[in-house]
């Protein structure tokens, strides 16, 4: 009795160990499927500049769902321009642009989280649709410290001078409501003195 007790008791923690690890299997491909994933398709032999946010980058993309079907292609166009950080494609796409170099070509696949989302892009995108882009970057234009100054300090002078502006249309509106108006009486001397005259 005491055999079969120790049996069973080592079945039930081997079956408890196998569930948390299937469970975690499960997991980890889930995961997955809510991530990212960039695979560089050809990267050129010397790469001097990786793209950082704020550089401009001209790319040429074919963008796919996941069963195949082109839903966008710019080969047929002029290249997109792309300035990273200024949020003018995907937040995917825009994130799998980033550390990538000239010339280089790449296979994104995008969760829908960092597509389009729940509601999509009817009728040719539908809700909840991963999407799968290759992109070839054609030029990579990095960000110069002029470009640096008005992106970064450019809006946080601006955010100063709205409550600054503000106050002294409201100091202005305060004088001008506490300003002294004459008062009738004096008006009406005023006028009887220069009647007088």
């Amino acid at each position: 009795m005491v055999l079969l007790h120790k049996f069973t008791m080592k079945v039930r923690v081997f079956l408890l160990m196998l569930a948390v690890f299937s469970r975690g299997l499960a997991q980890v491909e889930e995961n997955e499927a809510d991530q990212l994933q960039v695979e560089t398709l050809a990267k050129p032999e010397t790469c001097s500049v990786l793209s950082t946010v704020g550089d401009t980058l001209r790319i040429h993309y074919t963008g796919r769902l996941m069963d195949g079907k082109v839903i966008d292609s710019s080969l047929s166009r002029d290249p997109l321009i792309v300035e990273l950080g200024k949020r003018t494609v995907i937040p995917g796409l825009e994130q799998s642009l980033i550390g990538v170099c000239e010339g280089q070509k790449i296979k994104a696949t995008i969760p829908s989280h960092l597509a389009y989302g729940k509601k999509g892009y009817p009728p040719t995108i539908p809700g909840d649709a991963a999407l799968e882009f290759e992109v070839e970057v054609i030029s990579v234009a990095q960000q110069t410290q002029w470009q640096k100054i008005i992106n970064d300090v450019f809006p946080l002078v601006c955010l100063a001078l709205v409550p600054t502006l503000l106050g002294l249309v409201g100091l202005y509106l305060y004088k001008k409501a506490n300003a002294q108006k004459p008062s009738k009486k004096k008006s009406k001397d005023k006028k009887s003195k220069r009647n007088k005259d």
